[in-house]
């Protein structure tokens, strides 16, 4: 059965259309997000949901949404979604950051020429005939300082764009490499250094926990006399009232404010001041960037519901859909060793070590974390996924630790897992060969050439003779039929394990009738999804 995607809001007839020469099922109805309660009603007959800014993802459509797999929200901001609840239930959340970067920079910087030059004010005095040439008195940008506050994909386009205008670029963003500031033609320095130095300062940050209120009374304490701030980026980088208290008093000379802290803004304490030009959210508004950024989010939803390809994603590492056929076998691995320590391990789990040996530390890790995290836990959370497995680890506080290393022994590349918990280490290893099938290739650091099953018990004991027909005998007598047989051993008299392959998960009678006999120390029923 076809793919489902919802289009709830306004998106280009061309960008409906890629859905449905994907080889997805698309239903546009581009008002539905304003309907609040019929959008609750029927989210749950779709696999992906297609949204602008109207439609607000909240934690109770996202529980409402029971076949939702992917949100795409066409444009950079997604404060209307909840991620982390999207999160929780394994809804991968796709942004299109790239789409209108240069719509929004251009924005940035006609608001730039606006308030140096008080554009809007004097075409205002201009259509009302005064001729008030004397009172419109501006200042040039040519060999001023820019401070941009963060230098990701909209603000480095700005710094190109201010630097081609004469200007000097200072920027801050912690992500920010110095080599890629050289590169830009910028100098990073820290946000004191900045308010200290710009006579403009335009913000393209995201807005969160650590952004939000950035520029407040207290940094506006820190600027230049006169200083001009441009905002483009997201409502709430900026305390209006502080802006509003430092503009009325000559502290900020002019603001160009395209976002609001509340929006439909249609009031505002930053409304009405003759040094502030607004603009209503204008910075994506071009046609260009309208149609880019819609054909984005459709390319990359069929993509992902199609292929498995997961391109901008929010909260999971993307895999692009070049990798994604080669990735898949090793997804599937990944998964199958953290499944493996799951479903034998009781103690809660204080630490995780994922060592990617050879080709594997090549491929994309954060994929395989994510899978092998998944796998782990799943068998005290059954609904976890790829996208949900790393926020619930990281809520039960366990540490997760990533090691890669050259080619060190006989495979080309292979997959280690090591689990701690208070009281002991389990580690497990495998690989996958020319068949793309998942293989256990060490246990317990006894090394073995295992296939994965879908029925399987795991059982450890000292390496003494008479254990294979212990096994043998006992499953006999109760009907268990053993399909395949494994075993391995550290050194002779050592410790010893085995793998028994079943038609049919091993009875707990039968279990319990093993461990009483007393030479087996352990035995665990494994269980896998063996699909690939």
């Amino acid at each position: 059965m076809a793919p489902r995607v919802l289009v709830s809001d306004q998106l280009s007839p061309t960008a409906v259309e890629i859905f449905r020469q994907r080889g997805v099922e698309v239903d546009y109805q581009p008002d539905l997000g304003k309907d609040k309660e019929r959008l609750l009603s029927v989210i749950g007959e779709y696999d992906g949901l297609a949204i602008r800014s109207a439609t607000k993802v909240t934690e109770k459509l996202i529980n409402a949404a029971t076949r939702l797999k992917v949100v795409g929200r066409a444009g950079i901001g997604v404060d209307n979604v909840d991620i982390p609840a999207a999160s929780r239930r394994g809804i991968i959340v796709m942004n299109t950051p790239f789409g209108n970067s240069i719509t929004t920079a251009e924005h940035a910087i006609a608001l730039l020429f606006a308030v140096a030059r008080q554009i809007p004010e004097a075409n205002a005095s201009t259509h009302a005939g005064k001729w008030e040439k004397n009172r419109f008195m501006g200042v040039e940008i040519t060999g001023k300082t820019l401070g941009v506050i963060g230098c990701g994909n909209i603000g480095s386009v700005v710094a190109m764009r201010a630097i081609g205008l004469k200007m000097h670029v200072v920027a801050f963003d912690p992500f920010l490499s110095e080599d890629r500031a050289e590169e830009l033609g910028v100098e990073k320095v820290e946000l004191d250094e900045l308010f200290a130095r710009a006579d403009f300062i335009t913000l393209h940050t995201p807005l969160t926990d650590k952004t939000r209120g950035i520029i407040n009374a207290g940094a506006i304490a820190k600027m230049k006399d006169g200083v001009r701030i441009i905002n483009c980026a997201r409502g709430g980088l900026i305390v209006e009232a502080d802006l509003v208290a430092a503009l009325k008093s000559g502290k900020v000379a002019g603001a160009g404010i395209d976002v609001f802290e509340n929006e439909p803004a249609t009031q505002n304490p930053l409304f009405n001041l003759p040094n502030v030009v607004c603009t209503p959210h204008l910075g994506a508004s071009t046609m260009e960037a309208q149609e880019n950024v819609a054909l984005q989010v459709a390319e990359q939803m069929s993509d992902y519901l199609i292929k498995g390809a997961v391109t901008n994603a929010i909260n999971m590492p993307s895999i692009t859909a070049e990798e994604a056929p080669r990735l898949k076998p090793f997804i599937k691995l990944a998964e199958v060793l953290g499944a493996f320590v799951g479903q034998v391990t009781d103690e809660p789990i204080e630490e995780v070590e994922i060592l990617f040996d050879g080709s594997t530390a090549a491929m994309n890790t954060r994929a395989l974390i994510s899978a092998a995290l998944a796998g782990l836990i799943r068998p005290q959370v059954a609904d976890v996924n790829m996208v949900s497995a790393p926020l619930m680890v990281k809520e039960r506080g366990i540490i997760v630790a990533e090691v890669k290393r050259d080619k060190s022994g006989v495979f080309d590349g292979y997959i280690k897992l090591t689990v701690k918990t208070a009281e002991r280490t389990r580690s497990i290893a495998g690989t996958c060969f020319s068949d793309g099938k998942p293989r256990f290739i060490q246990i317990k650091g006894i090394n073995l050439d295992a296939e994965v099953g879908e029925h399987m018990l795991y059982t450890t004991n000292s390496d003494t003779p008479g254990i294979v027909g212990l096994l043998g005998t006992i499953c006999g007598r109760n009907g268990v039929n053993i399909a395949n047989f494994q075993l391995g051993r550290n050194r002779p008299g050592g410790d010893a394990i085995a793998l028994l392959y079943l038609d049919a998960p091993f009875p707990e009678n039968v279990l319990n009738e093993l461990l009483s006999a007393g030479s087996i120390m352990s035995a665990r029923r494994l269980r896998f999804d063996v699909g690939v």
